[in-house]
């Protein structure tokens, strides 16, 4: 008998500018980088094809105190601007363990990154290289959140896994409240009513609507990535 197959074929990976920090206010930890490289190269070498986005919030957020006194417009095109200096990072850890990789940006930005065309986006991924989503939209007003359900619909994956420090989706912030309940599945309804932060409200309204699975896991755990994929019960999974 061979080995057992990935229950997911193509997943969209979303993580958060922030998380690049580490233990620090902003900017990026290598540290960081390198520790994700390593569990996206796990999950990659068992087969997965594997889109990612990731925010930009560790650098600037159009929504953030900073970016108050400004026009939002500017304020959103600045934070996709850094979704891009992150992506082109997390290009260099992940080709530091020889993985083949692509940034395509939904600004043009032809020196430094692909512009994005869906076909070839998933001719990448068809030829096993690790695709990174920077820039967004392209359009203000969206988050990184719902570009990447955007992107996983284009890219037709199985599964967006949002990966986060704490272990899933609680009635509650963990971090603030001691007896949180988790779930272990929640419908998108719910999240929406109950007002759960997973991803804002357009992100998961587009999923609701094309019935795309959302996996919300703990990225700081070694191996949660690969076990998540190999259909292991990591999580939080949010559907109908």
């Amino acid at each position: 008998m061979g080995k057992p197959a990935p229950a997911y074929k193509r997943i969209l990976l979303k993580l958060s500018g922030e998380s690049l920090t580490g233990e620090k206010d902003f900017g990026i930890q290598a540290s960081v980088l390198n520790r994700f490289a390593a569990e996206v190269e796990k999950a990659h070498l068992l087969g997965v094809q594997i889109g990612i986005v990731i925010g930009g919030g560790n650098i600037f957020r159009g929504l953030s105190e900073k970016a108050k006194e400004m026009d939002r417009v500017q304020a959103d095109y600045m934070g996709m601007l850094a979704t891009i200096i992150n992506s082109l990072a997390l290009q260099d850890a992940l080709e530091k363990k020889n993985m083949h990789t692509r940034v395509m940006t939904a600004i043009e930005m032809h020196e430094v990154a692909e512009p994005f065309i869906r076909r070839r986006a998933i001719r990448h991924l068809e030829k096993d290289r690790v695709v990174i989503f920077a820039g967004g939209t392209g359009n203000p007003y969206f988050s990184t959140d719902t570009a990447a359900v955007l992107r996983a619909m284009e890219i037709e994956a199985d599964v967006i896994v949002k990966g986060t420090r704490v272990d899933g989706v609680y009635d509650h912030d963990p971090e603030k409240v001691k007896d949180a309940f988790k779930f272990d599945e929640i419908s998108y309804m719910d999240v929406v009513s109950r007002g759960l932060k997973i991803m804002d409200s357009t992100a998961i309204t587009l999923s609701m609507d094309n019935k795309l699975p959302i996996i919300v896991f703990n990225f700081n755990r070694q191996d949660n990535l690969k076990r998540l994929v190999m259909g292991e019960s990591v999580g939080t999974k949010v559907q109908e």
